[in-house]
């Protein structure tokens, strides 16, 4: 069985060809710029050289009826008929209070995705529009959604409600939801492979850090609480985020600066975040470039960031009354070993140390803590990709 995996972006879209009878990657790409001057496929055939299609793309549709001529191109394709397509999973944003699991998609599931865009609206439309597309482009081929907020759905009450009026909540879905939920799942099964013990029993928080950052407290294999809330805002200081601030910032800059909510959401998803305190760069690698030169706001972004982590380790830690297992994915996580170094540095009461010739390791699985350590290190690098064709096999077979 051939899935395609399809991620929509407001004006990209990442892919994958993964053939599910051995879990190979046959093919995978990513097109830029759709709807603006320069639209652009990279495509890549497993064994073979990217290959790079300059083409103008107007829309979604445009785009992904070009992914599906590149995955039967004689030269460079992954099939020779879209007959070998023989379902499409698709990663969707929000799935709100809906969805628990991954479905298979209809009618009823998209006009359920269309309500959550009030919650997620810059993700979910794009999401969207890229199922249709490939409705319209393989109209008989099963397609799945797998929502990212999906794993999260098991945290407790208490874990995802807000204290303010109870109505809101009933009204307009103000609660915690959570993201990067198909990684932390991800990474969390793997954990239990790669020590042979079950996730029944295990307390693990997995640390999803990239420019976006979440971590997430897993007990039992469940998701018990999470960083990020009702958005993507909310907890850990990200690239361009603030993450977690006295929300009476928000009414106090609006008032002394006159800005309105667009502005002022601009200011705390756009310009804050690490980029925000170093005014170096979003990118860790530029910000640690600079702190290596001396830079003392670039450190001190590393700083806040390592320190905001370690802060939500201690906090997870004790809310699930012990911790066994830490893990580090996503691109910062998997990649840099100072980072990861630095999080852990004072986590030693709980029973985490790394061992820092185990951790000068960049982007494979292996375990970093200190042998005999109470509490295992891993890092594990991310699949999101895999957890959806295989969400999207289970489903589309039935």
């Amino acid at each position: 069985m051939n899935v395609l995996v399809i991620n929509c972006g407001s004006s990209s879209l990442k892919y994958q060809f993964i053939n599910m009878s051995d879990e190979s990657v046959l093919a995978k790409g990513l097109v830029e710029r759709i709807g603006i001057e320069g639209s652009v496929l990279k495509h890549e055939k497993a064994g073979q050289d990217k290959v790079v299609i300059e083409e103008v793309m107007k829309n979604h549709k445009d785009a992904i009826n070009l992914v599906l001529k590149a995955l039967v191109d004689p030269g460079h394709g992954a099939v020779k008929s879209l007959d070998e397509v023989d379902a499409v999973g698709h990663r969707v944003v929000h799935g709100g209070e809906k969805f628990a699991n991954s479905v298979l998609i209809t009618d009823e599931v998209i006009a359920a995705m269309k309500e959550c865009i009030e919650l997620a609206p810059l993700h979910n439309p794009p999401n969207i529009i890229g199922i249709e597309a490939c409705q319209e482009l393989l109209p008989n081929v099963p397609m799945v959604g797998v929502f990212d907020t999906a794993f999260h759905q098991t945290m407790p009450v208490e874990s995802y409600i807000y204290p303010l009026p109870y109505e809101l909540y009933e009204e307009n879905g103000i609660r915690r939801y959570g993201f990067h939920g198909t990684s932390h799942k991800y990474v969390s099964e793997r954990v239990a492979a790669l020590t042979g013990k079950s996730l029944e029993g295990m307390k693990v928080v997995t640390c999803h850090l990239g420019n976006g950052a979440s971590l997430t407290a897993i007990k039992d294999g469940k998701s018990f609480d999470t960083s990020m809330g009702m958005t993507p805002l909310e907890g850990l200081v990200m690239g361009t985020r603030c993450g977690d601030i006295d929300p009476a910032i928000v009414t106090f800059l609006m008032n002394k600066k006159n800005m309105n909510a667009e502005e002022m959401d601009n200011l705390m998803n756009k310009k804050s975040g690490v980029l925000g305190i170093s005014g170096v760069s979003s990118d860790f690698r530029d910000i640690e470039g600079a702190a290596a030169q001396g830079n003392k706001r670039a450190q001190l972004a590393l700083d806040k960031f390592a320190y905001t982590v370690r802060k939500y380790i201690g906090s997870y830690a004790a809310a699930m009354g012990g911790l066994d297992v830490v893990v580090f994915t996503a691109g910062l996580g998997e990649n840099s070993a100072d980072t990861r170094a630095q999080i852990c540095e004072g986590l030693e009461f709980l029973g985490v140390t790394v061992d820092a010739g185990k951790n000068n390791i960049r982007g494979k699985e292996a375990e970093i803590s200190k042998d005999g350590a109470k509490v295992k290190v891993f890092v594990i690098p991310t699949n999101e990709e895999i957890m959806i064709a295989r969400d999207t096999k289970a489903l589309a077979v039935k």
